[in-house]
């Protein structure tokens, strides 16, 4: 079995201060953010609207870190080469709204991103059966996506230990994300499950204080790590 990996910490800028998204993105990285994740919704595929590519651009210029893009959009190959061009280190579509999700991957990898899958909680992990070779990322919503704040579903950690056990079988670096309703509580039970990579909204820019609540995440998660 492969060795399983700390946790990484992607806060989610949908949960920054919009006003001050600039300062709000200087500080996570600052206080021990691993990635930016950035939710990408198109008021079609997701009842919300926010960032384009103009967007990823501007936070490509505030830091070093990678951005996680997740494209929460359909359709999304005609827009994968400009949030590449942007400044996307990675990209995520989702298998639900891109029907020919294989060709989108190879477009991601091809335009220099490292390309990623979204599955949201109806979907399950069987539909990631025919990916796996072309996915580096696999990124689990435990909320329904469109907004921040919302409940973690319970379900949804029987599908990260199979999309684990899946990801583990390739022999392949998968690393599995997890979006939704993460804070201190959850954070121990996903990572348990298989997930290595942590995306937060509300636990990180919802606290006074980035770099506590940053480390009380990574925290929580390696907890999962333990016998």
């Amino acid at each position: 079995m492969p060795q399983r990996k700390i946790p990484l910490i992607a806060p989610s800028i949908l949960s920054a201060d919009f006003m001050r998204l600039g300062e709000e993105v200087t500080a996570i990285d600052r206080d021990g953010a691993d990635w930016i994740h950035v939710d990408v919704m198109d008021g079609h595929f997701v009842p919300n609207m926010t960032f384009g590519p103009s967007m990823v651009a501007a936070l490509r210029r505030q830091t070093d870190k990678p951005l996680d893009v997740h494209l929460m959009i359909a359709p999304a190959d005609p827009y994968i080469e400009s949030f590449a061009q942007a400044g996307a280190n990675h990209i995520y579509v989702h298998c639900e709204g891109n029907p020919h999700v294989h060709r989108s991957l190879q477009t991601i990898r091809k335009s220099g991103a490292i390309p990623g899958i979204a599955i949201c909680p109806g979907t399950p992990p069987e539909a990631l059966t025919y990916l796996m070779g072309e996915l580096d990322l696999i990124l689990v919503m435990t909320v329904n996506p469109g907004f921040g704040g919302q409940k973690f579903i319970e379900d949804q950690i029987g599908k990260i230990e199979i999309l684990r056990a899946m990801a583990d079988a390739t022999g392949r670096d998968i690393r599995i994300g997890v979006d939704g309703g993460i804070d201190p509580t959850t954070a121990p039970r996903v990572v348990k499950a298989g997930a290595d990579m942590l995306v937060a909204g509300t636990a990180v820019y919802g606290q006074p204080d980035y770099r506590k609540a940053i480390s009380d995440l990574r925290d929580a998660g390696m907890r999962g790590l333990q016998p």
